[in-house]
C-alpha cells in the first residue's frame, strides 16, 4: 500500500487562541511554499491539524522537508480507503501483518467527524480490534504506551489510517513574529542565529557586506549557499547584498588600526537598519556570541549599538563555539561555513583590535568622514536576489538515493 497524505499535528499553536487561524494560514502557506518543488502535492489545512496529500510524490522525500518545518509538532503518513467496515477491516489486517513483530502490543484509536458513519468511536475499535486478533491471535491489547497505536479517522469523502508518528521541528511558523534583517557573514554563527530566528516565528532576510575586489566571488556564492540552506526551515529569503568596498577603504584611510573593526561594524549596523527602515522589518538579528572575539564584548557591542535604536536580537550570544557548531551541524551549514573564503570582517581584521572601545572616540573618527553620503550610497547600490530551496531538493533527493 502507498500513503495517500500526510497528516501534521500543530505545536505552540495551541495556545493562540482567537490568533490561532492567523498562526495555522500562515504554517500552511509556509508547508506549500517549502513543498512547492514537489508540483502534484496539495496542502490544506483546519483548526486542528494540517493535511499534505501526496498525489503520488514520494513520501520519503515530502518527510523529509516537512521536518524542518517550523509549528509542526508532530506528523503522521497516512492510508486513504474507502469508507467501509468491511474496507477498515482488511486494510487494518494488511497494515498490521505488515509491522507486527512477536511480543508487540497494540491499541485502536479510532476518530469519527463524519457522525453518520454506522459505528461511533468506541464500535469502531472493537470492530478493528476484533479484525486484528483474528489474523494475530497471540497479540495482546494494550491502552497505555501500547508498542503500536493504529489511527483510523473516518472524515466525510473516506477513511484514514496511521501508524507512524514523526517528531517536527516545532517552534512558530515562519513570519507570524514579524519581520528581521540577518546580518548574515561568511562564518558559522550566523547562518545559526538565523536558524533560530526563524525557529520563533521570525522571517528574515539575509544582508551580506561584500567588498571586492578583497572579496571574492566565491565569499558571495558561499553567503548565498548558507541562505540557501536556511530556506528549507521557511521558504525563499531576500538576499541583499551590499557594496561596502568604498566605505572599508575610507575607514582604512582615517582611523587607527585599533578602531578597524569598531567603525566597520558601526557601518554595517546602520546600513542593515537603513534596509530594515526601508523593507519594513522590526529587528536586526547577528550571530554575535558574547567574549569570542574582540569585537563580542561587551564595550564593543555597546559602541556598535550606539548608531541605531533598534532592536539588536543575538540568538547565539550565551552560547559557546562547540555549541553553536553542533547546530551549525545538525543544520547542515558548517562545512559551507568553514570554506576558505575571507569576508568583510577578516579582510582588514587589525592584529589588536581594541576590546574596550569608547563611543566619543569611534565618533571622532567619524567625524573626519561623510558617514551619511557613504551609508546613501551604500544602500543605494544594494543587489536584491529571492534565494529558493530548489538546491536542497537536489540534496534532498541524493539523500533519498542513498536510503534506499
Amino acid at each position: 500500500m502507498q500513503y495517500s497524505e500526510i497528516m501534521i499535528r500543530y505545536g505552540e499553536l495551541s495556545t493562540k487562541g482567537k490568533n490561532r487561524m492567523r498562526f495555522i494560514n500562515k504554517l500552511r502557506n509556509n508547508i506549500s511554499d517549502i513543498l512547492s518543488i514537489y508540483p502534484q502535492v496539495k496542502v490544506t489545512a483546519d483548526r486542528d491539524r494540517a493535511h499534505v496529500y501526496l498525489n503520488g510524490a514520494d513520501y520519503i522525500a515530502v518527510a523529509e522537508s516537512l521536518k524542518q518545518v517550523f509549528g509542526i509538532q508532530t506528523f503522521s503518513p497516512a492510508y486513504k480507503v474507502e469508507k467501509s467496515v468491511a474496507t477498515l477491516k482488511a486494510t487494518v489486517q494488511e497494515i498490521m501483518q505488515d509491522i507486527y513483530k512477536e511480543g508487540m502490543t497494540f491499541k485502536i484509536s479510532s476518530r469519527r467527524s463524519d457522525h453518520s458513519f454506522e459505528l461511533d468511536s468506541r464500535e469502531l475499535n472493537q470492530a478493528l480490534g476484533g479484525a486484528v486478533f483474528d489474523v494475530i491471535p497471540t497479540i495482546q491489547a494494550q491502552m497505555k504506551n501500547p508498542d503500536i497505536t493504529l489511527q483510523v479517522e473516518i472524515r466525510e469523502e473516506a477513511a484514514y489510517l496511521s501508524y507512524e508518528t514523526i517528531r517536527g521541528a516545532g517552534g512558530l511558523p515562519v513570519g507570524t513574529s514579524g519581520k528581521g534583517m540577518l546580518m548574515l557573514s561568511g562564518g558559522i554563527d550566523s547562518p545559526v542565529a538565523g536558524y533560530l530566528a526563524l525557529k520563533r516565528g521570525v522571517d528574515i532576510e539575509a544582508v551580506h557586506f561584500a567588498s571586492p575586489p578583497y572579496t571574492s566571488p566565491g565569499a558571495l556564492k558561499k553567503a548565498q549557499d548558507l541562505t540557501r540552506k536556511l530556506t528549507k526551515f521557511g521558504g525563499n529569503i531576500q538576499f541583499i547584498e551590499v557594496p561596502f568596498t568604498e566605505i572599508q577603504e575610507e575607514i582604512k584611510a582615517i582611523a587607527p588600526e585599533a578602531y578597524l573593526m569598531t567603525l566597520t561594524r558601526r557601518f554595517m549596523m546602520r546600513i542593515t537598519d537603513r534596509i530594515r527602515e526601508a523593507r519594513k522589518g522590526l529587528i536586526i538579528i547577528n550571530g554575535e556570541s558574547l567574549g569570542q572575539v574582540a569585537s563580542q564584548t561587551l564595550e564593543s557591542m555597546q559602541a556598535i549599538n550606539a548608531v541605531t535604536n533598534t532592536p539588536i536580537i543575538r540568538p547565539v550570544v550565551t552560547m559557546d563555539k562547540l555549541e553553536i557548531i553542533d547546530i551549525a551541524q545538525e543544520i547542515d551549514t558548517f562545512e559551507i561555513s568553514i570554506q576558505p573564503f575571507e569576508d568583510c570582517c577578516t579582510i582588514f581584521a587589525p592584529d589588536r583590535p581594541k576590546t574596550n572601545p569608547k563611543i566619543k572616540n569611534a565618533e571622532q573618527y567619524e567625524a573626519r568622514m561623510d558617514v551619511e553620503g557613504l551609508v546613501e550610497r551604500a544602500v543605494a547600490g544594494i543587489m536584491i536576489t529571492e534565494i529558493t530551496p530548489q538546491a536542497e531538493k537536489d540534496a534532498v533527493d541524493e539523500l533519498i538515493e542513498d536510503i534506499l
